[in-house]
């Protein structure tokens, strides 16, 4: 790692490296911070070298903690119990499961470092001389990444490259953020690629930055609010963008995947408009799977039964039973993994710590739960994952019909998501609100990482299951303590 100085923007104290009880498979932060020239100015980086980097940078995101962390385990379909003395891990989880969280939260500050270093190595890119592409890629990026931090916090720290080491970041409001983010975006899409679906969609597209664009819009009432906690009120005129965008990614070639898992698999051949390159979607089996399957989990998150019971059983997203023909992995099955568990060869797995059969269960405590309570999830299967997805059709679609209803089109959301519930094996609908929509919303999107900013964004988030303290602050998390050292400019999010 070159000799450099920190930039107080980028790094909010010492970038933690948090691990959970178990092994974490993402990549050790490194080569995070910025390199002045001896003069003391800004000196340009190789662009072709640094997109690599940003690009493999992304994999933090399919880490099961930070990022991820932030957007799933503070909603009502996740619960990450503490099973004996494993996932105690000194109440990271369970503070987030109980929205008791505060400024000396690891996973907030590692969630907050990483976004705003990958952010600003955006911004040395672009100010690197790059070419019209290549500045194209940068600015979704710097967008991309911007984006979370203004969803999780409110606020974004941003520095120039010409600003001096010494010289504070500013502070971008939320509305200012996303007015820049936007700006990215809109510079950047007739410059990108146009791709069409693949497993091996690992550069900002088109179809992408569409994505992207689609999101704003439809939280836009969320992000230009007064009150972060709402009410909000959706314009027309945001939600037909919102159509248009989505619309223009269908015309790029997409479409719903007629095998709901398969958009997980490396078959996917409609649904993927990014994926995450560097490394695999490992983390999303470990994490849940139990210690005696094959392969050997962590035996850590479960869904709630109240979010399960949602699903039809004849709902193909519920899952697939366990293959157990003998070939590696077999004895997993997809979807929802409850009651008895088998291994490869279809025998009954057996639980080594209590010695009885394995068989996951409904019922699940946050604390004090024993090693089978509570249902599995696997939408990543290990015989046949393809990389980690960050965008998918079925979310832009399922944005759009949002948007329509929010836009007064109700018959129109209704044939959109009746639509989707047929090609998934569900029961049509008689009429859409937007309780049934959020409720199919959960249904398709399940543990893909941002179910926090759709409660909020429905009104849900503080007053679903999971959460025991349930004050409106929290649709915001709070600044990390060190942040606020090392940039005064910055100010406590209320609340905290």
């Amino acid at each position: 790692m070159k000799t450099s100085k920190i930039y107080k923007i980028v790094i909010a104290g010492v970038s933690m490296a948090v691990m959970s009880a178990c092994t974490d498979l993402v990549n050790e932060e490194k080569d995070s911070v910025v390199s002045p020239s001896a003069d003391g100015g800004f000196s340009p980086v190789n662009v072709t070298e640094a997109l690599a980097s940003a690009y493999k940078d992304l994999s933090t995101y399919s880490d099961q903690a930070g990022i991820y962390a932030l957007g799933e385990h503070t909603t009502a379909e996740m619960i990450p119990p503490t099973r004996g003395v494993d996932w105690g891990d000194n109440g990271v989880w369970r503070t987030l499961d109980q929205h008791t969280w505060d400024a000396s939260h690891s996973y907030i500050l590692s969630a907050w470092n990483n976004l705003n270093q990958r952010a600003y190595k955006a911004t040395e890119i672009i100010a690197s001389n790059p070419n019209a592409k290549q500045k194209a890629e940068a600015q979704f990026l710097r967008a991309y990444n911007m984006y979370w931090v203004m969803d999780y916090w409110g606020v974004v720290p941003f520095r120039e490259v010409t600003q001096g080491v010494d010289e504070l970041p500013k502070v971008l409001s939320r509305s200012e953020a996303f007015d820049l983010i936007l700006k990215d975006l809109e510079e950047a899409l007739p410059n990108l690629p146009k791709a069409g679906p693949s497993v091996s969609n690992g550069t900002a597209n088109k179809a992408a930055a569409n994505f992207l664009l689609a999101k704003m819009y439809l939280n836009k009432a969320v992000y230009k609010n007064a009150a972060a906690e709402g009410p909000y009120t959706f314009a027309k005129a945001d939600m037909d963008k919102v159509v248009a965008y989505v619309d223009a990614i269908t015309a790029d070639g997409y479409s719903l995947e007629k095998d709901y898992f398969a958009a997980f698999s490396s078959a996917a051949k409609t649904e993927p408009i990014l994926n995450v390159q560097e490394g695999t979607a490992q983390n999303r089996w470990f994490m849940t799977l139990h210690y005696g399957q094959n392969p050997s989990g962590w035996n850590g998150f479960a869904t709630l039964a109240d979010f399960y019971d949602t699903f039809e059983a004849k709902d193909t997203r519920i899952g697939k039973p366990a293959k157990k023909d003998g070939t590696q992995y077999s004895g997993i099955g997809l979807g929802f993994l409850i009651g008895p568990q088998y291994d490869d060869k279809g025998k009954v797995v057996i639980d080594t710590r209590t010695q009885k059969p394995l068989s996951f269960t409904k019922d699940v405590p946050l604390a004090g739960a024993a090693t089978d309570k509570g249902i599995r999830v696997i939408k990543y299967h290990p015989a046949n994952s393809g990389k980690y997805i960050l965008m998918r059709y079925a979310e832009a679609y399922l944005m759009k019909a949002e948007a329509l209803l929010r836009g007064g089109n109700a018959a129109g959301a209704l044939t959109q998501i009746n639509t989707l519930r047929t090609t998934r094996g569900a029961t049509a609908l008689g009429s859409l609100t937007e309780a049934n929509l959020f409720d199919e919303i959960g249904r398709e999107l399940y543990w893909e990482g941002f179910k926090r900013t759709t409660e909020i964004r429905f009104g849900k988030f503080t007053t679903g299951t999971g959460a025991s303290v349930k004050e409106p602050h929290t649709v915001l998390y709070p600044i990390p303590s060190a942040a606020l050292v090392s940039n005064p400019n910055l100010v406590q999010n209320p609340g905290y």
